[in-house]
């Protein structure tokens, strides 16, 4: 892997060649380590805001972020390290219903290589899963709900099915309503996963879910993996749902690369 952006200041003694062929954390001969991907993907201190709320999506080069319905096709190796890391770094993870069932999602593990990390930030020691589900039309009995180290969220409306909401506790679960209605409020959302102590928010979608959060005005930052790669078809963006009345502007924050993945962070304006 090699950073693209920002470019790192090479010193008069040392030829560029030298400084993107050789070893250190921005070569490009060598994988990066765990470390050097959590240093690159830290998140931002200093920011005053009461939490950070960042997405991760991979898209295709003509925009799909999914083939045959997942995104794991277009992704790779790399990109499921950044995966991986992006989770660890994370208080919480927040996925949509629909994507929860569609990827088949378990409960997020603890990673040892991160404990120390977590421990002295003082997280638990993996992060929280938090589903956004307006009808609660989960299955209970996966392990998502029966055996996560840290027990799995449900952010729902005021206006939930009781016997869903029975079914989601009995299972383990935490409910929080986050909606005055049968959805959820993107903001009351983030507010209510603050009331909790998780701070540290990352998205995984789906679409729906990152376009409400985009239209909301509540997403801080962007880390979009672009996959080398063209399906065509009739996928999903990554973001999907009603435009906002103004496009929203992002400032480039890094670029890193690997075997044609663009691996880019952009960060609210």
């Amino acid at each position: 892997m090699r950073r693209l952006f920002p470019v790192i200041p090479v010193p008069p003694t040392t030829s560029v060649t030298d400084q993107t062929a050789g070893p250190g954390p921005d070569g490009a001969d060598r994988e990066w380590t765990l470390a050097e991907l959590a240093a690159a993907y830290a998140y931002p201190e200093g920011h005053g805001r009461p939490a950070w709320l960042r997405a991760n999506m991979v898209s295709t080069l003509d925009g799909a972020a999914q083939h045959d319905g997942r995104s794991q096709p277009i992704s790779s190796a790399t990109d499921m390290r950044v995966f991986g890391t992006l989770r660890a770094l994370a208080d919480v993870v927040i996925a949509g219903a629909e994507t929860v069932r569609r990827e088949g999602y378990r409960p997020a593990r603890e990673r040892a290589e991160f404990t120390p990390a977590r421990r002295a930030a003082g997280q638990t020691p993996a992060p929280a899963v938090a589903v956004v589900s307006a009808g609660l039309e989960l299955d209970f009995s996966l392990p998502l709900f029966t055996s996560p180290s840290v027990p799995t969220l449900i952010l729902t409306g005021a206006d939930a099915p009781p016997e869903r909401i029975a079914a989601a506790e009995r299972a383990g679960a935490r409910v929080v309503v986050a909606g005055d209605g049968a959805g959820v409020d993107p903001a009351r959302a983030v507010d209510e996963l603050v009331a909790l102590g998780h701070t540290r928010l990352l998205t995984e979608g789906g679409p729906r879910l990152l376009g409400q959060f985009v239209a909301a005005g509540v997403l801080d930052e962007l880390c979009l993996t672009v996959s080398p790669m063209l399906t065509a078809g009739s996928a999903q963006r990554i973001a999907g749902g009603p435009s906002v009345e103004v496009p929203r502007r992002f400032v480039l924050a890094s670029l890193l690369e690997e075997e044609g993945f663009l691996f880019s962070r952009y960060r609210r304006e």
